[in-house]
């Protein structure tokens, strides 16, 4: 269950660090007419899609990106859950995911998410069958109370 939460926890701050800053930057993009600089550094998301793309579509798909990093936040609820559904929405989701990296130029995401798969992929066993977690055993749930 550790690595199941600690592939949540991963999940979560990828979609903090890269799906949330996909609003500014298009809100700065559209009124800007170009993408912000990181420190001076790069431009953000300024990836083959920046160039290919005019403002209007790239700021679509920083909307899809955001929409899709929403989705790995909800399966990674599931994941901390031990829900076996969150694994394997989660695991479903990096192929797109790694559609928009590419589009982005996005470095980073690819070391989180190979740390994602390799965290599911040991965890697996802990997940249970259903959709959710195993119910509390029944000695816990019907201890009757001291002098009742």
């Amino acid at each position: 269950m550790k690595a199941a939460r600690a592939a949540a926890v991963l999940t979560w701050g990828y979609a903090a660090g890269f799906g949330l800053p996909a609003i500014p930057v298009s809100i700065y993009l559209l009124s800007q007419g170009r993408l912000p600089s990181f420190m001076g550094l790069f431009d953000m998301y300024g990836g083959p899609w920046s160039e290919r793309f005019e403002p209007g579509t790239f700021t679509a798909l920083l909307g899809a990106f955001f929409v899709l990093t929403g989705m790995a936040v909800w399966s990674a609820w599931w994941l901390w859950q031990g829900r076996k559904a969150g694994a394997v929405v989660n695991l479903a989701l990096l192929p797109v995911e790694a559609i928009f990296w590419l589009g982005f130029a996005l470095p980073f995401p690819w070391l989180v998410g190979a740390a994602r798969a390799v965290l599911i992929v040991i965890a697996w066993r802990s997940f249970a069958d259903g959709q959710s977690p195993p119910p509390p055993s029944e000695a816990k749930a019907h201890t009757p109370l001291a002098g009742a």
